[in-house]
Order: structure tokens, then sequence, then C-alpha cells
């Protein structure tokens, strides 16, 4: 089953002290003033915190699913995902993780 938004949306919120803000006209889920996953402006991406040492390892094993971030956010712990190529296990893990 494809992730919805409303799912992302209900695992990230669901954490300790994590909440929703829109930012530049994008969803983001952060605990306070960080940031650990967001939504693209067309909501078919998610974006997570994930580790700067493991994260080409995780785009170049699954590059159908996962992509690097744009060139200004490579500087952050950060990874994008399609939505439509995750399962709902698999996104929860992410954002779990990435909390």
């Amino acid at each position: 089953m494809t992730p919805t938004v409303e799912d992302a949306r209900r695992i990230a919120i669901g954490l300790p002290r994590a909440e929703e803000a829109l930012v530049r006209g994008r969803v983001k889920f952060r605990v306070r003033r960080i940031v650990f996953a967001a939504l693209s402006r067309d909501e078919t991406q998610l974006g997570f915190a994930f580790s700067r040492e493991e994260r080409a390892a995780l785009v170049a094993a699954e590059p159908h699913k996962f992509q690097l971030p744009g060139e200004s956010d490579l500087r952050f712990n950060w990874v994008v995902a399609r939505l439509d190529a995750l399962d709902l296990a698999e996104m929860t893990e992410l954002v779990l993780s990435a909390w």
C-alpha cells in the first residue's frame, strides 16, 4: 500500500514534541526548530533526516526510491524519497529514524 500525505502526518505528529509547520508552501515536521521530515510542494516526495555518511549508499542501492537533495541542501543530513515507491512500513521506519 502506497503511503499518503495523511499517513506521513499521522506518523510524524504522533511523535513526542513533534509539530507541523507550513514553511514557504511546504509542510514540514519538526521538533522545536529542527526539521526531521518534510513534504515536497506537490506532496509526491518526502524529505527526511538521514546520516550524511550513509546517504550516498542508500541512494545508490535504490535509486528508484531515493535521491540526494538539491545542491543547495547537500550540506544538511537529508535524503528525498518518492512516496509512490515506498510502502507504509518503510515510510514509517524512515520518519521514526529521522525523528
